[in-house]
């Protein structure tokens, strides 16, 4: 099992797809199956939307392999593969199976390009990928997450609203590269304050901090702008209150949520691996 961020499957700008394309070529030299599949933990009920590219890979001697090698690669993403019990979904027309045919791994480095969809297959040298969309089940808002009956003020925004509003607002700033030429650096705005009927967005490892990315909302009962308290952003990810409570600085308990999977997409994962587990 592995898991990386979604845009792991378009790096780098310039070559699309040559970096999965590398990953892809060293699990089939050493003989794997590999499934993948992009999921946003909001979808399945969960209180963050936080898409992550999950790789299951395995050898093709095993008896999991066996028991679904009869069944064509569309039918491993649409009710025969690792992720679909667990993560259902309805499939898009819009497949492409290609012949994985490569010289070594620099000629896949050098070469190889290919526009990787949300969900796929490698077996056998046959690449097929195709996008998906989730059979969305009620996802968890931040309101359901954060502390109702208030929270220590050293959570609120303070003076510092201003330097937020500026932060979180769209900008147009012309700028200039390290030659004469000019361009123009642009971003959208971010709700400000985020919305509590809303799961979170994603958690950054800058979580907590004066930043963009960071969580500001309106405390339920205080009426303060606040920034989120290191057990709500346990709770965003699945974890027990105060998880992370070890001594350690609270900048580091952020940190360690912004890095953190969502729990229960993982447990959905390890009860079919517990499956495949008894299988062999």
């Amino acid at each position: 099992m592995l898991e990386n961020v979604d845009r792991l499957l378009k790096s780098p700008a310039k070559q699309r797809g040559r970096d999965f394309g590398v990953m892809l070529a060293c699990f089939n030299d050493l003989g794997y199956s590999v499934e993948w599949r992009v999921i946003n933990a909001a979808d399945y009920g969960f209180a963050q939307r936080r898409r992550r590219s999950f790789i299951f890979a395995y050898k093709n001697d095993t008896k999991y392999y066996k028991t679904i090698k009869k069944a064509n690669l569309e039918s491993i993403i649409k009710k025969d593969g690792f992720f679909v019990k667990e993560f259902p979904i309805n499939i898009s027309k819009d497949a492409k199976e290609i012949d994985f045919k490569y010289k070594n791994l620099i000629y896949v480095s050098d070469n190889f390009k290919m526009e990787f969809k949300n969900s796929g297959i490698m077996r056998n040298g046959k690449i097929y990928t195709t996008e998906v969309t989730p059979i969305q089940v009620p996802y968890k808002p931040l309101s359901k997450i954060i502390e109702s009956n208030g929270v220590d003020k050293k959570y609120n925004l303070g003076k510092d609203l201003n330097k937020w509003n500026y932060l979180k607002g769209a900008k147009d700033i012309l700028r200039k590269a390290g030659t004469p030429h000019e361009y123009h650096f642009r971003e959208g705005a971010i709700a400000f304050p985020d919305e509590l009927d809303k799961p979170a967005r994603t958690m950054l490892t800058s979580e907590g901090s004066l930043n963009r990315s960071t969580h500001v909302i309106q405390d339920p009962k205080s009426k303060c702008y606040r920034i989120l308290t290191p057990i709500e952003t346990e709770r965003i990810n699945g974890f027990p209150d105060n998880w992370t409570n070890t001594g350690m600085p609270e900048k580091f308990r952020y940190f360690c949520m912004g890095n953190a999977l969502v729990v229960g997409l993982v447990e959905k994962m390890g009860e079919t691996l517990n499956k495949i587990f008894e299988m062999e």
